[in-house]
């Protein structure tokens, strides 16, 4: 297996992203130790872990329904963040909306269950994605420069619904199979950078 390989170099540099961006979010949860950092870590932690598996057993493994499964937790992770952050008044519902949505992913991704599968996984990224995309555009008092979350959005939508198509056995617009495993690494990072921008923003306003 060779490891030095341009993809991962991109997953090697979005993982020190990462962890980058882990540390800012865990120094301002061990001072103000609030939710909506536990919630962006854990997406990150998730795409952390997922990008060593993609260096280590190849991109052959976005094929696992359990991959497609954790893989949602990243939206999910940044999606409950920005409500709990920026949108408190939304956030139980979207809490059980996130909670519904992720069992119904995994449910239909283990078992094989293709109806629940075509239902679930367009709907659940689609609607995080949103969050992602427009929630810091509508924050109010967000930091100037975090609207560089919601380019980060943009990329993890479009990123995370064209893989869901393919796991599906479709294509969606001309988001092929070959097409998304040459733009994933590199979207990869873009999508990082572009948030790491925008939540650093919002951590050294405060």
């Amino acid at each position: 297996m060779n490891l030095f390989t341009l993809d991962n170099l991109f997953l090697l540099l979005t993982g020190l992203v990462a962890i980058y961006l882990l540390w800012r979010f865990y120094t301002r949860w061990s001072k103000e130790k609030k939710l909506y950092d536990l919630y962006y870590g854990m997406g990150f932690l998730v795409l952390l872990v997922s990008g060593l598996l993609l260096i280590f057993r190849g991109l052959g493994i976005l094929a696992s329904p359990y991959v497609l499964t954790v893989a949602s937790l990243i939206p999910l992770g940044i999606s409950m963040g920005l409500v709990e952050q920026y949108f408190p008044q939304y956030k139980k519902a979207f809490k059980w909306f996130a909670l519904v949505g992720f069992l119904a992913i995994a449910i239909s991704a283990i078992f094989g269950i293709d109806i629940l599968k075509k239902i679930s996984v367009p709907l659940f990224h689609g609607v995080a994605g949103l969050v992602i995309f427009l929630g810091p555009f509508f924050a109010k008092k967000a930091a100037k420069g975090f609207w560089w979350v919601g380019i980060g959005g943009v990329l993890i939508g479009l990123g995370g619904i064209a893989l869901a198509f393919i796991s599906m056995g479709a294509q969606l617009l001309f988001f092929s199979p070959t097409f998304v495993m040459t733009i994933l690494t590199p979207l990869l990072l873009l999508m990082t950078l572009a948030f790491t921008f925008g939540f650093v923003k919002d951590i050294q306003r405060r």
